[in-house]
C-alpha cells in the first residue's frame, strides 16, 4: 500500500501550493503528496522589502499552518526583495514545520531592474509592477517576475521548489543537524 504525506501549504496561491507538492513529489518518491493550501497571516507587510522581513513572514505563515493542525508537514513561501552589494534582488524565504521542528531556507536571488526597486520603494507589489511592465494579468499566480525576466527558463515555482527540496535536508537527517550553529 502507497504510504502519504499532507501538507498544509500557508498560502492559496496555486503556484506555492504546486511548488510545495513539486517539491515533497521529488523527495518523497512513491509516496501520495496530499497537498492543500489555507490564506495564512504573514504578520509582515504585502510586499517585504528585507531579508528578515521576508524570513519572518514565512516562519510565521508557517508557524500558522502548524496551530491550525491537520498535516504532517506546515509549509510557507514568502516572496520579498532587498538591496543587495550588488545592486536590488527578489528572493523567497521558504520554512518547513515538522514534529516541532522548524527549517528555513531561501530561493536563489534574481537582480531587479533599478526602476522595479524604485516604484517596490513606493509602495506598490512585486506582481502588480511587473504586469504592468510586461503587460501580463496577475503574473504572480503564473511564472512571477522570475519568469519574465529570464524568459521562462526559471519560474517562481521552480525557484520555490528548489529553496523547498533543499529545506528538507534538515527533516531527512535530523541526526546531522542537532547541535546546527554557526
Amino acid at each position: 500500500m502507497k504510504t502519504s504525506i499532507s501538507l498544509l501549504v500557508g498560502s492559496t496561491n496555486p503556484v506555492k501550493i504546486a511548488a510545495a507538492r513539486d517539491a515533497f513529489a521529488a523527495v518523497f518518491k512513491d509516496t501520495e503528496i496530499l497537498c492543500r493550501g489555507i490564506s495564512s497571516p504573514s504578520g509582515v507587510a504585502d510586499q517585504p522589502m528585507t531579508r528578515e522581513d521576508t524570513r519572518l513572514g514565512a516562519i510565521n505563515r508557517a508557524r500558522f499552518c502548524e496551530s491550525q493542525g491537520g498535516a504532517d508537514y506546515f509549509i510557507a513561501m514568502e516572496g520579498g526583495v532587498d538591496c543587495f552589494e550588488d545592486g536590488p534582488a527578489t528572493f523567497a524565504y521558504v520554512a518547513i514545520v515538522h514534529q516541532d521542528r522548524l527549517s528555513v531556507g531561501r530561493s536563489a536571488q534574481l537582480p531587479l531592474p533599478p526602476r522595479v526597486y524604485h516604484a517596490l520603494q513606493q509602495g506598490q507589489e512585486l506582481g502588480h509592477v511587473m504586469d504592468a511592465l510586461f503587460n501580463t494579468v496577475n503574473v504572480k499566480h503564473a511564472g512571477g517576475a522570475i519568469g519574465l525576466l529570464t524568459a521562462n527558463a526559471a519560474t517562481r515555482g521552480s525557484s520555490y521548489t528548489q529553496a523547498l527540496i533543499l529545506a528538507l535536508a534538515p527533516m531527512l537527517h535530523p541526526e546531522l543537524y542537532e547541535l546546527s550553529t554557526c
